[in-house]
């Protein structure tokens, strides 16, 4: 049910989308190919003789120190792989005592940086894994303690490690992604996979006591997991998207510590660094989570809207996950049609004002929110938002001034504007008299006479009153500028005949225009 709503989602749209689609075919043959596997486990080693493999390469990231040591001799192999038969060809009473041996044996991590090296050992721990995946897809008795911590050490040995980000700056030029390198893949990705592949199963399995495994799957284990979101690797954050919507899904007690730890995340995002790889997941997984939120809402998700959402919209990147928050904010105007003057005003407060394409995104996002809004909630906003709409139809870039004249081509829309004419019409009025008279683009001119029209068959007496204000302040302005020329001019005159001497120049109040109301 979990994929089935996610899938729903807006996706974030990345060059590694290919990437994480053969991922997951990759992962779907690894696991359907189990029963062919060849399984090998660790026999005894040295201590103090520790193989410099239990380092996941010092160039992709360092693992924590791990409970398993493996001996290498002088020639560069390992001597301490032994292998262990399938589990599947043992009895039923062996196969927990197999599966546990397996799991230490898969704590060991490899050195990836060289892909010369260990390459026996690498497939011996990955066939394991394989077989691994396939024995907690299949379970049928309850997971015990012991098994539950031996396979969150096992996971955490492989996926908890020093992420080496890649420099981010001269990656956004005016909000847009431009032409840039493809994501950074972690070349440890082929056990990766499965590990993920496999704590996703053992998470979601009935056979799993969240009770029980709270203990080990604890606060601390989700902070580090959290941290992995900043992973450059598409297909790593994609698998921890679903891992980490699975334990909010069935760890009722971790759910309030959740919200709070995304929400810490999001917050040292929007006031702190505007750096962060794995903003569009989080939202894609709050998106799940708000759909859910039962009603009336509580407050703490209300301030969780106006605190964290809303402010998401303040950084440069915006577009690498506004489709995720857009969806977001809908969600919360569809749960409470009363949110809607909050949400309104809240973009109106992180409005772009020199950044054209984000511009653009704001006004889908308007639609949207609109399309939710009643009469009650857009009666208390219109007057701003009118006037920052009149400002966007007026814009020197035709897709600004576009997007807000599309807004004319949604009924609920235009249903609301006419309820409310009166008060809407001398806002915007000058904007559609400018565009049709002087706009340089065609497309925006012929859309301004359409709107125009509208208002004019809708009410023609005030379209009238509209233009005829309009002329009168035209005409004062015209006087403004004439005796602001004029008064340059004498200025100029004077301070000619004067230039040799140091008299000071006087000249009297240039006319000032008059208050319109």
């Amino acid at each position: 049910m979990f994929r089935k709503v996610l899938n729903k989602l807006p996706r974030k749209s990345s060059k590694g989308s290919e990437h994480r689609e053969q991922s997951g075919s990759g992962r779907s043959h690894g696991v359907s190919t189990s029963k062919s596997s060849v399984i090998v486990t660790p026999g005894s080693s040295k201590p103090g003789n520790s193989s410099p493999a239990l380092n996941a390469g010092q160039n992709h990231g360092n693992r924590a120190p791990l409970p398993l040591s493996v001996n290498e001799n002088p020639n560069g192999n390992f001597n301490s792989y032994e292998a262990l038969p399938s589990i599947r060809d043992v009895p039923n009473s062996e196969k927990p005592s197999l599966f546990l041996k397996k799991l230490k044996m898969c704590s060991v991590v490899f050195d990836f940086t060289d892909p010369s090296k260990h390459l026996k050992e690498k497939e011996i721990k990955r066939q394991a894994l394989v077989e691994l995946v396939d024995y907690v897809s299949s379970a049928n008795a309850k997971f015990t303690e012991n098994l539950m911590e031996e396979v969150v050490k096992m996971v955490s040995a492989n996926i908890f490690r020093t992420l080496s980000p890649q420099p981010r700056e001269n990656k956004l030029v005016d909000g847009l992604e431009v032409e840039e390198e493809e994501p950074s893949m972690d070349p440890a990705w082929p056990h990766l996979q499965l590990v993920y592949e496999l704590f996703l199963r053992f998470v979601a399995s009935p056979e799993l006591d969240a009770k029980l495994a709270k203990r080990f799957i604890d606060q601390s284990f989700i902070l580090r997991m959290l941290d992995l979101f900043d992973s450059e690797d598409p297909r790593e954050r994609e698998c921890l998207k679903m891992t980490l919507h699975r334990i909010y899904g069935k760890f009722m007690a971790h759910r309030p510590f959740i919200r709070k730890a995304v929400n810490n995340i999001f917050l040292n995002f929007v006031f702190e660094t505007e750096k962060h790889n794995g903003i569009a997941e989080f939202l894609e997984i709050l998106g799940s989570i708000i759909n859910g939120f039962a009603l009336p809402l509580k407050e703490e998700h209300k301030l969780f809207l106006v605190r964290i959402l809303i402010p998401l919209h303040k950084p440069k990147c915006l577009a690498m996950y506004h489709q995720q928050l857009s969806y977001c904010i809908s969600q919360f105007v569809e749960k409470d049609c009363k949110l809607a003057d909050t949400i309104i005003r809240g973009l109106l407060k992180y409005w772009p004002i020199t950044n054209s394409s984000k511009e653009v995104m704001f006004l889908s996002e308007l639609e949207e929110v609109l399309e939710a809004t009643q009469p009650p909630e857009f009666q208390r906003c219109m007057v701003p938002l009118f006037r920052r709409v009149a400002r966007c139809l007026n814009s020197p870039h035709f897709q600004v001034a576009e997007r807000a004249l599309f807004l004319w081509n949604n009924d609920h829309i235009v249903s609301l504007i006419k309820q409310n004419r009166k008060v809407i019409l001398p806002i915007i009025f000058p904007a559609l008299e400018k565009n049709a008279r002087s706009h340089w683009n065609q497309a925006v001119h012929s859309l301004t006479l359409n709107v125009r029209k509208i208002f004019h068959d809708l009410d023609a007496d005030l379209s009238r009153e509209c233009l005829q204000k309009f002329e009168e302040n035209e005409s004062k302005e015209a006087e403004v500028t004439a005796g602001r020329e004029a008064t340059w001019k004498r200025l100029e005159e004077i301070a000619a005949k004067k230039a040799a001497s140091s008299e000071a120049v006087l000249i009297g109040k240039a006319p000032t225009r008059s208050s319109t109301g």
